[in-house]
């Protein structure tokens, strides 16, 4: 199953599944005031897009399970990209006195790893990062133009709006490609970068009730740290429930009585209703099926459930048609992060690309890639970004997982059990 636009860098499941069957609705995509279905991007007259949702007691309708991840894929879109013109985040970014932002559900857990991941690297991750984002020329129209301003020695930098234009489109839609924000206000701060020049943060400037946000200013989130890596874990489980609703229908197609011709002619039951005998007429007449096997894989971030591990090739952020090692992964996600592919020109000393530190703002320059594994492909997604701006001792302190990090010196280290290793001459 191919989704070439999801997050602008496509997504390919490789599954046991066939993308043709019929499952139930999955309650990701079910209706409800503060769920998946009604946080779709919003109609010119502020009417919520239709998503097919079941009534509330009734029976699920079916849908295929290509339509139901690719709803899936939209629906996130909807809320969470800020390269989509009426989704939510753009909407805070727009609202110049701020307001009230009630996203879906199914955003909580993504919100909490956000709070993890800012106390483990001390707010050197921060989703308000996206104004920084914006600044330094990351915008919706991928301008890659810098803000005059911007650098706070360098206040009449300008970008180099030339290079890497092969990351111009991927598709996603905007209106507003500035960072203008209603009647002419900019974001707060003042052009300078980063929390220390008074940038919004999570901690100071948004206010969170569950899946509530709450501003007083423009706010500028970006959720690319780990968005693409929850996601992934939301289509893993729907996949799961797929399989579950496979095993279900195999069980409910059993023939009736198979399971009384199976005793013996002596077997009485109970008092409690239950059969005594030489076999119990719990035994299935025929194997259930296996759990699916799958391997989703989001732009170079990989989630991976199968029988037989896979081999990985560790990407050479300096030549990316080489490699530097490999991973064997075969239950677990696997998560790689480097500017190698996204940058975009130098300005005042610094080369462009869109890992920043959120305290200072500045692109990371002493790391060149890094990789991780985990069990959630969330987590290991934002480790793959926090391990550019917090050593792997500090974030194993809050975190288990296992990485490799490849030094811009081309020094490298890995933890003890990472699944892999480096190619050392």
């Amino acid at each position: 199953m191919a989704f070439p636009h999801a997050l602008g860098t496509g997504l390919i499941i490789q599954s046991t599944l066939d993308g043709d069957e019929r499952v139930p609705l999955p309650a990701l995509l079910q209706g409800g005031s503060n769920d998946f279905a009604t946080c779709d991007a919003l109609r010119m007259d502020g009417t919520a897009s239709p998503t097919p949702h079941a009534a509330p007691g009734a029976t699920p309708p079916t849908i295929s399970l290509y339509d139901a991840i690719d709803i899936l894929i939209d629906e996130y879109e909807a809320a969470l990209s800020r390269f989509r013109a009426k989704s939510l985040v753009t909407r805070m970014r727009r609202a110049e006195h701020g307001g009230t932002f009630t996203f879906p559900d199914w955003c909580g857990p993504l919100f909490d790893l956000y709070d993890r991941l800012i106390e483990a690297t001390d707010g050197a991750i921060d989703p308000c990062v996206g104004e920084d984002l914006i600044r330094l020329g990351y915008d919706a129209a991928y301008s890659f133009t810098v803000e005059p301003g911007a650098f706070e020695a360098d206040g009449d930098a300008t970008g180099n709006d030339t290079a890497n234009r092969n990351l111009a489109d991927d598709g996603h839609e905007d209106d507003d490609t500035t960072g203008i924000i209603g009647n002419g206000g900019r974001l707060r701060n003042g052009g300078h970068l980063g929390a220390l020049h008074g940038r919004a943060t999570w901690r100071d400037d948004v206010e969170r009730h569950g899946t509530t946000l709450i501003t007083h200013q423009p706010v500028a989130l970006d959720f690319g740290a780990c968005g693409k890596g929850y996601l992934v874990d939301l289509i893993a489980e729907m996949l799961e429930t797929a399989g579950q609703h496979r095993t279900q229908v195999v069980q409910t197609d059993e023939p009736a009585g198979r399971g009384d011709e199976r005793r013996d002619a002596d077997d009485k039951p109970d008092n409690s209703g239950h059969i005594s005998g030489n076999r119990p007429d719990t035994i299935p007449t025929q194997p259930m099926p296996p759990s699916p096997q799958y391997v989703i894989d989001a732009g170079g971030d990989l989630l991976v459930h199968t029988d037989e591990p896979i081999t990985i090739a560790l990407e050479d952020p300096a030549n990316p048609s080489n490699a530097v090692g490999t991973a064997e992964i075969g239950a677990g996600a696997f998560c790689a992060s480097s500017p190698s592919r996204r940058h975009w020109g130098e300005v005042a000393g610094h080369r462009l690309h869109h890992l920043l530190n959120a305290i200072d703002g500045l692109p990371v320059n002493d790391v060149a890639a890094t990789w991780v594994a985990a069990p959630c492909t969330a987590v290991a997604d934002g480790l793959a970004t926090a391990l550019f701006v917090t050593p792997a001792t500090h974030l194993r302190a809050h975190f288990h997982f296992e990485c490799a990090v490849l030094n811009a010196d081309r020094t490298a280290a890995q933890s003890p059990d990472f699944p892999g290793s480096f190619f050392v001459k």
